[in-house]
């Protein structure tokens, strides 16, 4: 995992305000959220097994995620690299893998070694600078 120094740390939205921002910039909303936290993500690149993304990590202030009026404050965003299994697993999920890639798979490694650091720091921080700009024009603190 790789930190970011961005300007974004501490920003506070309403999750209504920036949901189809987020989205619209490339990103998603991270399927394990909780209703007092989340992260969206953002794929930086995919070869074979491995993922490269950034998360932009926040903290629901008030109200709960479910909810437009939820109020986030946001963390500090990082990069993390997945590696997932690219071949059969014969389970009971046996024939969504009849393809090679089951989606339900668990990764090998939630937190890979990631080469070249500097390179996916400076891509990392360019992307979440990039959705600071459109929050920016929205006038989101």
């Amino acid at each position: 995992m790789l930190k970011l120094e961005t300007t974004i740390e501490g920003k506070r939205a309403y999750f209504g305000d920036v949901y189809k921002m987020f989205r619209s910039n490339g990103y998603a909303l991270c399927g394990n959220w909780e209703y007092d936290r989340g992260k969206f993500d953002m794929v930086l690149c995919r070869e074979g097994g491995e993922t490269i993304y950034v998360r932009v990590p926040f903290n629901v202030i008030e109200g709960e995620l479910d909810k437009a009026s939820a109020y986030l404050e946001f963390r500090t965003p990082y990069v993390i690299k997945h590696v997932v299994n690219t071949g059969l697993d014969w389970d009971e999920n046996s024939l969504l893998t009849t393809t090679g890639f089951n989606q339900f798979q668990e990764p090998l490694d939630r937190d890979g070694n990631i080469t070249d650091k500097s390179r996916w720091e400076a891509a990392g921080e360019q992307e979440v600078e990039r959705v600071v700009t459109s929050m920016d024009k929205l006038k989101i603190s």
